[in-house]
């Protein structure tokens, strides 16, 4: 499945809810954030060690997932409602990364 793919996938469900009236993309930037928080939460208080480990947590491992998922699903239908071609956005970010941090800068780079 593509990003294309999904995000039409997506747009059906939403319209099959009638939900296309709350996914302003106010609304979207607000429930990515949530999500994110939810997201953030499992590993909030796991030592570095433990957060390296949580998806050999059988609990943890659907939850992660799960809110992954949210993650995901949150974007991509924001990024159809603002008409956002992710892998472009993406790649076109990786260039100017590739150019502001080139190899072998060190830790230096993150502290501009």
């Amino acid at each position: 499945m593509t990003l294309e793919d999904l995000s039409a996938r997506q747009r059906a469900f939403s319209e099959a809810r009638d939900w296309f009236r709350w996914h302003t993309p106010k609304n979207l930037v607000m429930a990515l954030t949530g999500e994110v928080g939810e997201l953030t939460e499992l590993f909030q208080w796991l030592t570095p060690e433990e957060a390296a480990a949580i998806m050999d947590d059988p609990d943890q491992h659907p939850k992660v997932l799960d809110e992954m998922a949210d993650v995901l699903l949150y974007l991509v239908r924001l990024a159809d409602v603002l008409g956002v071609d992710l892998l472009a956005a993406a790649n076109a970010k990786i260039d100017r990364n590739e150019t502001r941090f080139p190899p072998g800068v060190g830790r230096a780079a993150f502290e501009r």
